[in-house]
Formats: structure tokens, C-alpha cells, sequence
């Protein structure tokens, strides 16, 4: 059987060499552990294994909301480095739909991808992408982005979507309300979401074999407030979760009221599981967000960046629709090891996306998802050898400077 937490968390004051010793005993032969190899400060290193492969923390998870990474084949995204992608639960329910990707075989096989997929829960975009949406203490009402056309989603149809598309890692359904909103709006909000997480988790625990291969996450919610968040975490706990995301944050709220709110957020979460950030993020947030606690990350921006031109680099970001590489001979990166940087030039692709050439977008795209996959790979590094704040230190000197 699969381990389920019940009540607070028993390890919370247990060091993380202990914990790593009776996480090996309690999850051995579960579906889903996550092992702390080494710490520096609050950074952390470890390992989740499940059914379908390891995943090497920290860790960046790629995003492929339709069933693809954009401008990406599957085995280009394994080969710069990620061992798990994300997919959108409200996008794939509306199409091709959650039934028809269940006779399909599921997304693992529809895509062609082999390793672990996380599935969001579809509430932020239900929030973000319909303008016609009622909120009930049941679910979520809204209109199609897509055709206008009305579906209601509740935190059982949400588990029972991630159940069809065969999800490794299955979110609970929750609101994420702007931080600007008041006080009690915010409070309101949190609450029902930590119902809707109960919820989850019993809809999650009735999937049958699926429940017994797969792993369950809550998400935090509370905005900047850190009581809010600690009501949360607390219930979070009590409700019993395989990791913990914190939600509600890169929602437009800037970098220094992030990370003043993931100084206490990730400490209000269980010590022995997994601490994912959502939406997260520029590589200078990364890198913050780990020094703060944070192993696993998820955003659009590399691949989004790739399409409009700009590369991501350890001396930052490049415009490459700039005119000053229109006769630079030089790769991106002269650090980065990936197959773009030590082919092509920036005056090439410089020329493609200044002649709207798609091959432009697919090669910037492998270049910002290989170099977010050596930035995680220089931070597990760094902590494994003690020395994360100087590897912070250098990188943010680096990559800021411009």
C-alpha cells in the first residue's frame, strides 16, 4: 500500500540524516519516496523516485500544457536534462478531452513521453483564461476559452481528469486568488481551497490502481500573509500529502515580495517532502527560491522566451532579435554545452527569427530548456559539495551584471 500521512508531520524535528534514514525504511516499495542527500543553508539536494523513473532535485519541469513541449520532440527535451514535464489538466479536458486521451492510452502515451508527468489541476488557469466563471463552494462554472462552450470543475472531476490522462504526479484543485485582493477576500478564498484539498484527496484515494501508482500534492495558499499560509500548511498536514506546492505566488506580486514570502513558506511545510513553487520561474528566482527551500519548479519562460528570441544565458539574457548579433560569429553561451551553442552561431540565429524562420524558435527553445537544465545540475552540484551560497553569489554577480 501506498503511505499516507495522518495527522501533523511525526519528523519535523528529526535532522535531515535522519530523515533520510527512516524515509528509506517507511517508503521502501511505496509508488512514490523522496530521499535529502545533502543541505546547504536551506538549499537541498535529494532524489524522488517513482514507478516511471528518478527525478533529480532541485528540479526544473518543463511545461507542455497541450501534450507537447512547444517547438520540442520528447527525446530533445530528455536529452537537455529534465526527468519530468508538466501538463495542464484545464487544456487536454478541453482538448482532445480527458476520455478521448483515456482510449488513446493516456498522455504518457499519446505524447510519447516515458518518465514521470505532473498534471496541474486546471484551477489557475479556469481563474486566469475564462472571463465567465462562477465559483460555488462545489466548484468551478466556466465558458470555454476555446468555444464558449460550459464545463464545471470541481475538485473530484479534477482528480478524476488527472486520473484519465494517467498524471505521476496528480495536483489538488485549488483557487488561487491576486494578492492585492483584501485581507479577508484572501482568507475566504484559502479556507475553501483547503476544503477543496480534503476533497482532492479523498476523490485521489477512490482512483483505485491508478491512486496506488501515482502521488497526491496540496498546495498552500495565503498570498503574502504568512499566517494565512501557516493556517495552510496546518491543514495541508493534517490532510496528509505526498509533497506541497506553494501556490499563489509569480501572479505579478515581483521578485521582493516573493521571496520575502518563501522566506517563511517553505518552513511551514513538512521537512521530508517535496517543496514545489509554482510557476516559477527567471533563473535568478531559481536560484533565490532554492537558497530558500525550494526543490521543484515549473514555467513557460524558456520555451515562450525561445519563440520571441531570447536565449537565456549564465551573463543573462540575450535579445537576439538585436541588431548587434546581426554579425556575431559566436555561439550563446561559451559555457553552455548544449547542441545549439556549439553549432550555431548568434548572427544565424539572429537571421532566423528576423526572417520568422520556425527553425529559430526550435533551436532557442533547446538552448533555454538545456541551460535551465545545467543551472538546476550546477545547483545540486553546489549543495552536494556544500557551497550553494557561493555558487548563488557568483551566478547572481554573472547574470545580473548586464
Amino acid at each position: 500500500m501506498a503511505f499516507r500521512r495522518k495527522g501533523r508531520n511525526p519528523l519535523s524535528s528529526i535532522t535531515v540524516p535522519g530523515i533520510a534514514r527512516i524515509q528509506a525504511d517507511r517508503f521502501a516499495m511505496t509508488r512514490f519516496s523522496f530521499s535529502i542527500h545533502a543541505t546547504s543553508g536551506k538549499a537541498r539536494t535529494g532524489v524522488i523516485t517513482m514507478k516511471r523513473g528518478e527525478i533529480r532535485t532541485p528540479a526544473f519541469m518543463p511545461v507542455g500544457t497541450a501534450a507537447t513541449v512547444k517547438a520540442m520532440k520528447v527525446e530533445d527535451v530528455r536529452a537537455t536534462g529534465a526527468d519530468i514535464i508538466l501538463g495542464n489538466t484545464y487544456h487536454l479536458m478541453l482538448r482532445p478531452g480527458a476520455e478521448r486521451m483515456a482510449r488513446l492510452g493516456g498522455l504518457h502515451k499519446f505524447m510519447g513521453w516515458d518518465r514521470p508527468i505532473l498534471t496541474d489541476s486546471g484551477g489557475y488557469q479556469v481563474m486566469s483564461l475564462s472571463d465567465l466563471r462562477k465559483i460555488t463552494e462545489e466548484g468551478v462554472t466556466f465558458a470555454s476559452h476555446l468555444d464558449g462552450s460550459r464545463h464545471m470543475l470541481s475538485p473530484e472531476r479534477s482528480m478524476e481528469i488527472q486520473r484519465l490522462l494517467g498524471s505521476d504526479i496528480v495536483m489538488a484543485f485549488d483557487e488561487c486568488p491576486r494578492a492585492d485582493q483584501p485581507r479577508e477576500v484572501i482568507a475566504r478564498s484559502m479556507a475553501m481551497s483547503m476544503r477543496w484539498a480534503r476533497r482532492s484527496r479523498e476523490g485521489f484515494d477512490s482512483g483505485g490502481e491508478h491512486a496506488e501508482n501515482a502521488a497526491l500534492f496540496g498546495i498552500q495558499q495565503g498570498a503574502l500573509d504568512e499566517g494565512l499560509r501557516r493556517e495552510s500548511a496546518d491543514a495541508l498536514r493534517d490532510i496528509g500529502f505526498d509533497g506541497y506546492a506553494i501556490g499563489g505566488l509569480a501572479v505579478g506580486e515581483g521578485q521582493e515580495a516573493m521571496f520575502a514570502t518563501l522566506d517563511f513558506a517553505p518552513d511551514q511545510l513538512p521537512q521530508d517532502r517535496p517543496r514545489y513553487l509554482m510557476g516559477v520561474g527567471k533563473p535568478d528566482d531559481l536560484v533565490g527560491a532554492v537558497e530558500r527551500g525550494v526543490d521543484m519548479f515549473d514555467c513557460v519562460l524558456p520555451t515562450r522566451s525561445g519563440r520571441n528570441g531570447q536565449a537565456f544565458t549564465w551573463n543573462g539574457p540575450l535579445n537576439l532579435r538585436n541588431a548587434r548579433f546581426a554579425e556575431d560569429t559566436g555561439p550563446l553561451d561559451e559555457r553552455c554545452t548544449c547542441p545549439v551553442c556549439a553549432k550555431y552561431s548568434r548572427a544565424y540565429l539572429h537571421h532566423l527569427h528576423k526572417s520568422g524562420e520556425m527553425l529559430g524558435a526550435m533551436l532557442v527553445t533547446e538552448h533555454n530548456l538545456s541551460f535551465y537544465q545545467q543551472l538546476m545540475a550546477g545547483m545540486r552540484a553546489a549543495i552536494a559539495e556544500g557551497t550553494f551560497a557561493t555558487f548563488a553569489a557568483d551566478f547572481r554577480r554573472n547574470y545580473l551584471r548586464n
